[in-house]
Protein backbone atom coordinates (compact mmCIF):
# COMPACT_ATOMS: atom_id res chain seq x y z
CA UNK A 1 0.00 0.00 0.00
CA UNK A 2 1.24 3.49 -0.84
CA UNK A 3 -0.76 6.58 0.12
CA UNK A 4 -0.42 9.37 -2.42
CA UNK A 5 -1.61 12.73 -3.63
CA UNK A 6 -2.50 14.17 -7.02
CA UNK A 7 -1.61 17.82 -7.43
CA UNK A 8 -1.40 20.71 -9.88
CA UNK A 9 0.79 23.79 -9.62
CA UNK A 10 -0.86 27.13 -10.33
CA UNK A 11 -1.21 30.68 -8.96
CA UNK A 12 -3.31 31.79 -5.98
CA UNK A 13 -6.41 32.48 -8.08
CA UNK A 14 -6.07 29.13 -9.82
CA UNK A 15 -5.63 27.39 -6.48
CA UNK A 16 -8.91 28.82 -5.22
CA UNK A 17 -10.67 27.72 -8.42
CA UNK A 18 -9.21 24.20 -8.29
CA UNK A 19 -10.14 23.89 -4.61
CA UNK A 20 -13.76 24.70 -5.45
CA UNK A 21 -13.86 22.27 -8.39
CA UNK A 22 -12.31 19.34 -6.52
CA UNK A 23 -14.25 19.95 -3.30
CA UNK A 24 -17.57 19.98 -5.16
CA UNK A 25 -16.94 16.45 -6.46
CA UNK A 26 -14.71 14.71 -3.91
CA UNK A 27 -15.56 16.37 -0.58
CA UNK A 28 -18.65 14.21 -0.04
CA UNK A 29 -16.56 11.09 -0.69
CA UNK A 30 -14.20 11.97 2.16
CA UNK A 31 -11.08 12.82 0.14
CA UNK A 32 -9.09 15.70 1.69
CA UNK A 33 -8.42 18.58 -0.71
CA UNK A 34 -5.88 21.24 0.25
CA UNK A 35 -4.01 24.25 -1.11
CA UNK A 36 -0.52 25.36 -0.17
CA UNK A 37 1.78 28.18 -1.27
CA UNK A 38 5.04 26.54 -2.34
CA UNK A 39 7.05 29.52 -3.68
CA UNK A 40 6.19 33.00 -2.42
CA UNK A 41 8.59 34.79 -4.76
CA UNK A 42 7.21 33.06 -7.87
CA UNK A 43 3.65 33.11 -6.47
CA UNK A 44 3.24 29.38 -7.02
CA UNK A 45 0.58 27.31 -5.27
CA UNK A 46 -0.19 23.60 -5.20
CA UNK A 47 -3.67 22.12 -5.01
CA UNK A 48 -3.69 18.53 -3.77
CA UNK A 49 -6.16 15.71 -3.26
CA UNK A 50 -4.98 13.00 -0.87
CA UNK A 51 -5.84 9.36 -1.49
CA UNK A 52 -5.18 6.24 0.59
CA UNK A 53 -3.83 3.11 -1.05
CA UNK A 54 -2.07 2.57 -4.36
CA UNK A 55 -2.54 4.93 -7.34
CA UNK A 56 -5.46 4.19 -9.64
CA UNK A 57 -5.37 5.52 -13.22
CA UNK A 58 -9.15 5.71 -13.31
CA UNK A 59 -9.18 7.92 -10.22
CA UNK A 60 -6.53 10.16 -11.76
CA UNK A 61 -8.75 10.52 -14.83
CA UNK A 62 -11.64 11.57 -12.55
CA UNK A 63 -9.46 14.26 -10.99
CA UNK A 64 -8.36 15.52 -14.41
CA UNK A 65 -11.96 15.56 -15.69
CA UNK A 66 -13.06 17.41 -12.54
CA UNK A 67 -10.49 20.16 -13.11
CA UNK A 68 -11.82 20.49 -16.65
CA UNK A 69 -10.88 23.07 -19.29
CA UNK A 70 -9.76 25.62 -16.68
CA UNK A 71 -6.65 23.49 -16.17
CA UNK A 72 -6.25 21.99 -19.62
CA UNK A 73 -2.64 23.19 -19.81
CA UNK A 74 -1.69 22.16 -16.28
CA UNK A 75 0.15 18.93 -15.48
CA UNK A 76 -1.59 16.67 -12.98
CA UNK A 77 1.27 15.17 -10.99
CA UNK A 78 1.42 12.42 -8.39
CA UNK A 79 3.48 12.03 -5.23
CA UNK A 80 3.64 8.67 -3.48
CA UNK A 81 4.44 8.39 0.20
CA UNK A 82 5.41 4.72 0.26
CA UNK A 83 5.36 3.10 3.69
CA UNK A 84 6.21 6.36 5.46
CA UNK A 85 3.65 7.58 7.99
CA UNK A 86 3.43 10.87 6.11
CA UNK A 87 1.00 12.46 8.56
CA UNK A 88 3.39 11.84 11.44
CA UNK A 89 6.32 12.99 9.32
CA UNK A 90 4.58 16.22 8.35
CA UNK A 91 3.98 17.06 12.01
CA UNK A 92 7.44 16.28 13.34
CA UNK A 93 8.63 19.88 13.30
CA UNK A 94 5.42 21.65 14.27
CA UNK A 95 5.53 23.93 17.27
CA UNK A 96 2.94 24.03 20.08
CA UNK A 97 -0.23 25.88 19.12
CA UNK A 98 -2.10 28.29 21.37
CA UNK A 99 -5.83 28.91 20.95
CA UNK A 100 -7.33 30.87 23.82
CA UNK A 101 -6.14 29.18 27.00
CA UNK A 102 -5.54 25.90 25.19
CA UNK A 103 -2.08 24.73 24.26
CA UNK A 104 -1.89 21.76 21.90
CA UNK A 105 1.56 20.20 21.91
CA UNK A 106 3.56 17.03 21.44
CA UNK A 107 5.43 15.20 24.17
CA UNK A 108 8.70 16.83 23.08
CA UNK A 109 7.26 20.29 23.87
CA UNK A 110 6.03 19.77 27.42
CA UNK A 111 8.34 22.53 28.62
CA UNK A 112 6.20 25.03 26.68
CA UNK A 113 3.24 24.48 29.04
CA UNK A 114 2.57 27.42 31.37
CA UNK A 115 0.87 27.25 34.76
CA UNK A 116 -2.48 28.58 33.52
CA UNK A 117 -2.57 26.65 30.24
CA UNK A 118 -5.17 24.05 29.40
CA UNK A 119 -2.62 21.71 27.84
CA UNK A 120 -3.62 18.93 25.44
CA UNK A 121 -0.83 16.56 24.51
CA UNK A 122 -1.18 14.86 21.13
CA UNK A 123 1.18 12.91 18.95
CA UNK A 124 0.93 12.73 15.17
CA UNK A 125 -1.50 10.03 14.17
CA UNK A 126 -3.83 8.92 11.40
CA UNK A 127 -6.56 11.39 12.28
CA UNK A 128 -7.27 15.01 11.50
CA UNK A 129 -7.03 17.63 14.21
CA UNK A 130 -3.79 18.71 15.86
CA UNK A 131 -4.63 22.36 16.46
CA UNK A 132 -2.32 23.55 13.66
CA UNK A 133 -5.10 23.86 11.11
CA UNK A 134 -7.20 27.04 11.21
CA UNK A 135 -10.42 25.08 11.69
CA UNK A 136 -9.23 23.16 14.76
CA UNK A 137 -7.64 26.21 16.35
CA UNK A 138 -10.79 28.24 15.67
CA UNK A 139 -12.94 25.56 17.27
CA UNK A 140 -10.76 25.46 20.37
CA UNK A 141 -11.08 29.20 20.82
CA UNK A 142 -14.83 29.12 20.19
CA UNK A 143 -15.42 26.20 22.58
CA UNK A 144 -13.78 28.15 25.39
CA UNK A 145 -15.84 31.27 24.63
CA UNK A 146 -19.15 29.42 24.41
CA UNK A 147 -18.70 27.18 27.44
CA UNK A 148 -17.42 29.97 29.66
CA UNK A 149 -20.25 32.32 28.60
CA UNK A 150 -23.02 29.76 29.13
CA UNK A 151 -25.52 31.05 31.75
CA UNK A 152 -25.27 27.73 33.59
CA UNK A 153 -21.53 27.48 33.08
CA UNK A 154 -20.13 24.49 31.18
CA UNK A 155 -22.58 22.19 33.00
CA UNK A 156 -25.43 24.09 31.37
CA UNK A 157 -24.35 22.63 28.03
CA UNK A 158 -24.10 19.03 29.22
CA UNK A 159 -23.96 16.66 27.37
CA UNK A 160 -21.63 17.67 24.52
CA UNK A 161 -21.34 16.06 21.08
CA UNK A 162 -18.09 16.22 19.09
CA UNK A 163 -19.19 15.14 15.63
CA UNK A 164 -16.33 13.96 13.41
CA UNK A 165 -13.91 13.91 16.31
CA UNK A 166 -10.72 13.02 14.38
CA UNK A 167 -7.91 13.14 16.94
CA UNK A 168 -10.36 13.77 19.78
CA UNK A 169 -8.77 17.15 20.58
CA UNK A 170 -12.07 19.08 20.66
CA UNK A 171 -13.76 16.49 22.88
CA UNK A 172 -10.81 16.63 25.27
CA UNK A 173 -10.97 20.44 25.26
CA UNK A 174 -14.67 20.44 26.19
CA UNK A 175 -14.03 17.99 29.02
CA UNK A 176 -11.24 20.20 30.39
CA UNK A 177 -13.57 23.18 30.73
CA UNK A 178 -16.02 21.55 33.10
CA UNK A 179 -17.64 18.35 34.39
CA UNK A 180 -19.54 17.58 31.19
CA UNK A 181 -20.14 14.27 29.45
CA UNK A 182 -18.85 14.22 25.87
CA UNK A 183 -19.80 11.85 23.05
CA UNK A 184 -17.05 11.86 20.41
CA UNK A 185 -18.02 10.19 17.12
CA UNK A 186 -16.34 9.57 13.79
CA UNK A 187 -17.23 7.58 10.69
CA UNK A 188 -13.64 6.31 10.49
CA UNK A 189 -12.73 3.50 12.93
CA UNK A 190 -9.03 4.46 12.65
CA UNK A 191 -9.87 7.97 13.83
CA UNK A 192 -11.92 6.55 16.68
CA UNK A 193 -8.97 4.42 17.76
CA UNK A 194 -6.67 7.46 17.68
CA UNK A 195 -9.21 9.53 19.64
CA UNK A 196 -9.54 6.83 22.33
CA UNK A 197 -5.75 6.78 22.76
CA UNK A 198 -5.57 10.58 23.02
CA UNK A 199 -8.49 10.74 25.46
CA UNK A 200 -6.79 8.16 27.65
CA UNK A 201 -3.44 9.94 27.41
CA UNK A 202 -5.06 13.20 28.53
CA UNK A 203 -6.90 11.46 31.40
CA UNK A 204 -10.38 12.29 30.10
CA UNK A 205 -11.84 8.78 29.87
CA UNK A 206 -14.36 9.40 32.67
CA UNK A 207 -15.96 12.18 30.65
CA UNK A 208 -15.38 11.32 26.99
CA UNK A 209 -16.83 8.33 25.17
CA UNK A 210 -15.50 7.66 21.64
CA UNK A 211 -17.72 5.79 19.18
CA UNK A 212 -17.58 4.91 15.49
CA UNK A 213 -20.91 6.11 14.09
CA UNK A 214 -21.53 6.18 10.32
CA UNK A 215 -24.49 8.55 10.57
CA UNK A 216 -27.21 10.04 12.71
CA UNK A 217 -29.19 6.80 12.49
CA UNK A 218 -26.75 5.34 15.04
CA UNK A 219 -28.32 4.73 18.44
CA UNK A 220 -25.28 6.41 20.04
CA UNK A 221 -26.84 9.82 19.38
CA UNK A 222 -30.30 9.13 20.72
CA UNK A 223 -29.03 7.36 23.82
CA UNK A 224 -26.59 10.15 24.76
CA UNK A 225 -28.58 13.21 23.63
CA UNK A 226 -30.15 15.64 23.26
CA UNK A 227 -27.00 17.73 23.45
CA UNK A 228 -26.50 21.15 24.99
CA UNK A 229 -23.51 21.74 22.70
CA UNK A 230 -22.77 20.16 19.32
CA UNK A 231 -19.31 20.70 17.81
CA UNK A 232 -18.88 19.72 14.15
CA UNK A 233 -15.55 20.42 12.48
CA UNK A 234 -16.17 18.63 9.20
CA UNK A 235 -16.69 20.24 5.77
CA UNK A 236 -19.23 22.75 4.50
CA UNK A 237 -21.38 20.58 2.24
CA UNK A 238 -21.81 17.69 4.70
CA UNK A 239 -22.63 20.23 7.41
CA UNK A 240 -25.37 21.75 5.26
CA UNK A 241 -26.85 18.32 4.57
CA UNK A 242 -26.77 17.45 8.26
CA UNK A 243 -28.38 20.69 9.45
CA UNK A 244 -31.82 19.10 10.13
CA UNK A 245 -30.25 16.19 12.05
CA UNK A 246 -27.99 18.50 14.07
CA UNK A 247 -31.00 20.62 15.03
CA UNK A 248 -33.02 17.51 15.90
CA UNK A 249 -30.38 16.30 18.36
CA UNK A 250 -29.83 19.72 19.95
CA UNK A 251 -31.39 20.41 23.36
CA UNK A 252 -33.67 23.47 23.67
CA UNK A 253 -31.51 26.57 24.08
CA UNK A 254 -28.41 24.66 23.00
CA UNK A 255 -25.41 25.86 20.99
CA UNK A 256 -23.75 24.61 17.81
CA UNK A 257 -20.13 25.25 16.79
CA UNK A 258 -19.38 24.59 13.12
CA UNK A 259 -16.06 24.62 11.26
CA UNK A 260 -14.28 23.12 8.27
CA UNK A 261 -15.83 26.02 6.35
CA UNK A 262 -14.00 28.24 3.87
CA UNK A 263 -14.70 31.97 4.08
CA UNK A 264 -16.49 31.80 0.72
CA UNK A 265 -18.84 29.07 2.02
CA UNK A 266 -19.92 30.92 5.16
CA UNK A 267 -23.21 32.35 3.86
CA UNK A 268 -24.31 29.01 2.39
CA UNK A 269 -23.79 27.26 5.72
CA UNK A 270 -25.54 30.02 7.64
CA UNK A 271 -28.50 29.82 5.24
CA UNK A 272 -28.83 26.06 5.77
CA UNK A 273 -28.93 26.45 9.55
CA UNK A 274 -31.12 29.55 9.48
CA UNK A 275 -33.69 27.39 7.68
CA UNK A 276 -33.68 25.19 10.80
CA UNK A 277 -34.54 28.21 12.96
CA UNK A 278 -31.01 28.68 14.26
CA UNK A 279 -29.49 32.08 14.97
CA UNK A 280 -25.96 33.22 14.19
CA UNK A 281 -24.08 34.43 17.27
CA UNK A 282 -20.45 34.84 16.24
CA UNK A 283 -17.93 34.00 13.54
CA UNK A 284 -14.17 33.59 14.07
CA UNK A 285 -11.89 33.98 11.04
CA UNK A 286 -8.57 32.11 10.80
CA UNK A 287 -6.32 31.62 7.77
CA UNK A 288 -9.11 31.59 5.20
CA UNK A 289 -11.40 29.40 7.33
CA UNK A 290 -14.29 30.30 9.61
CA UNK A 291 -15.72 28.87 12.82
CA UNK A 292 -19.38 29.68 13.46
CA UNK A 293 -21.41 29.72 16.69
CA UNK A 294 -25.19 29.34 16.39
CA UNK A 295 -28.00 28.99 18.93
Amino acid sequence: MSDHRYYVTTNETGAARALDLLSAVFEDEGYPVATMEVDEDKRLWEVSIYVAGDPDPAFKDRVRDCLGPDFAGATLEIEQFGDVDWIAKSLEGLKPVRAGRFLVHGAHDREAVRSNDLAIELEAGQAFGTGHHGTTAGCLEMIERVMRASPGGPCGLDPVLDLGTGSGVLAIAAAMLGPVNVLATDIDPVATKVAIANVRHNRATKQVKCVTAPGFHSTAFTSAGPFGLIIANILARPLMRMAPDIKRHLAPGGSVILSGILESQRWQVLAAFNCQGMRHEKTLWRNGWVTIHLT
